[in-house]
């Protein structure tokens, strides 16, 4: 990395005073522009120097992070992209080491276990829990979780491996540390919780009594919309501030993270680097994801199927900002308990200005992918809270049909799209079968559990779809708000 420009931040503190005390799995774009962003803050205010981040990655894809980061000291720019143009560049310090644990999974679990390490934190992708969305349970069928069970060689994943370094500790007699998920998921620690114990349970029951007794695994809601780098964020970096950065983040400037107070082994200052701590996170993480997420997913698949293919543009159309508002409105917010402190109509119509941020560049392809993780998680409770309630769920309906449709790989002037979902191999088939039986993409039972079964649900997504392929995306969306005709 070349920072020729003194007029850009970098960090005022000494790295080499900073100690590891953070272990984080799944360092990616979000990671970077959001907890070391905030870790980064506590450094520069002279706190926290025995809280510095290791980042570790378990996915062949991180490799590349790896070598990225190793290249530039673990150094990186996070740019702040205004709407008017402006980008805010800074160089972060507070990863100072990286492991990509396939090359030395001992000396990994190692770290895991060093009584320095106190907090294990994860944005591991709403994919990365291993639960089973028909019961949500954890899923043992999973060949990568049988392998490490079958203790035939290391441990290759996030739970062999984080599990493996808490029975060393409950041996050696260390504390646990704290595991804190900052992945978007509703109740993301108590999900942590779930699962990892499920695993520890499989290898040792004794070793799963002692994580339920000691570890903590506090929620959180985390907010930050972060694109994929590309090419033109590097390029641009470098032709704007003569900066050479192998992997840069571009972020939007709004950042929010609310998180439980409730830790195993002390913390740091967090509240001094603006971050909410409180005794029960719900109704911020409630809003968020409901709002926030399921607002991304309400936009990305119209959005497409319309032509659009970056976000600000599509949030930009009055037709969508319209759908995204009055769903918000009529069906997302009647499932949100008081948020202490928010103004929830200003959250709402900011929602909108932060999508239309013209600087983000965000891809719609990328809101598109992996929906099969993220509509079970962040838009069905909505669905199944309003159908317990008699609340209207016709405007999420067409948001799960126009994935649907979507799913059906060919746009509506019949060229292909490529849908990146780990199921895809199962819901392109089942959705290319809808114009004949309009229910079969929602009888799939480990994505829906039974749905399917519910009429007023059925009948609200049969009429979107059957709009979707009568008369395309634009027409359903003036379609929507309002009842069938």
């Amino acid at each position: 990395m070349t920072l020729p420009d003194a007029r850009i931040p970098v960090p005022g503190y000494s790295r080499r005073e900073i100690s590891v005390g953070i272990v984080h799995f799944g360092v990616g774009g979000f990671h970077r522009a959001h907890q070391a962003m905030y870790i980064d803050r506590l450094l520069e205010k002279g706190l926290a120097r025995e809280w510095g981040i290791c980042g570790v990655g378990v996915m062949p894809a991180d490799r590349r992070m790896q070598e990225a980061l190793d290249a530039q000291d673990r150094l990186y720019t996070l740019i702040l992209t205004h709407p008017d143009g402006t980008w805010e560049p800074r160089i972060i310090g507070s990863i100072v080491d990286y492991r990509y644990a396939p090359d030395d999974p001992e000396a990994v679990i190692e770290l895991l276990a060093a009584p320095t390490t106190r907090i294990i934190s994860l944005t591991v992708t709403e994919g990365g829990y291993n639960i089973r969305h028909d019961t949500g349970d954890f899923d043992t069928d999973n060949p990568d979780i049988r392998r490490d069970l079958a203790a035939t060689g290391p441990p290759a994943t996030v739970f062999g491996l984080i599990t493996e370094a808490l029975a060393r500790r409950r041996a050696r007699g260390i504390p646990s540390p704290t595991l804190m998920s900052c992945d978007n998921i509703e109740g993301n620690g108590t999900v942590a919780r779930r699962v990892f114990t499920a695993y520890a349970r499989l290898v040792d029951p004794d070793l799963a009594q002692w994580i339920s007794d000691n570890t903590r695994f506090p929620n959180s809601m985390v907010d930050r919309i972060t694109p994929v780098t590309t090419d033109e964020v590097v390029a641009g970096l470098s032709e704007r501030f003569d900066i050479q950065d192998r992997w840069p983040v571009a972020a939007e400037p709004f950042t929010a993270w609310v998180l439980e107070d409730d830790f195993a082994d002390g913390r740091p200052p967090l509240e001094e680097a603006g971050v909410q701590l409180v005794d029960d996170v719900g109704p911020y993480e409630l809003m968020k994801l409901r709002l926030l997420n399921v607002g991304h997913q309400g936009l990305c698949y119209f959005a497409y199927l319309m032509g659009y293919r970056l976000v600000h543009e599509a949030a930009q159309d009055p037709l969508i900002a319209r759908f995204l508002l009055e769903y918000m409105d009529t069906e997302a917010t009647p499932t949100l308990r008081p948020v202490p402190g928010i103004d929830l109509d200003e959250y709402k119509h900011t929602l909108i200005e932060r999508f239309a941020n013209p600087e983000i560049r965000d891809t719609v392809a990328r809101l598109c992918a992996e929906s099969s993780d993220r509509i079970p998680k962040w838009l069905l409770p909505v669905i199944r809270e309003n159908l317990a309630t008699g609340g209207p769920v016709r405007l999420s309906a067409a948001i799960v049909a126009s994935w649907a449709r979507y799913a059906e790989g060919v746009d509506e002037h019949g060229e292909p799209i490529a849908v990146v979902d780990r199921l895809a191999d199962t819901l392109v088939p089942l959705a290319r079968t809808q114009l004949t039986h309009p229910s079969a993409f929602i009888e799939n039972k480990a994505v829906f559990g039974d749905l399917a079964h519910d009429v007023r649900f059925v009948d609200a997504y049969t009429w979107a779809l059957n709009a979707l392929h009568s008369d395309g995306a634009r027409a359903t969306l003036f379609e929507l708000p309002g009842e069938p005709s």
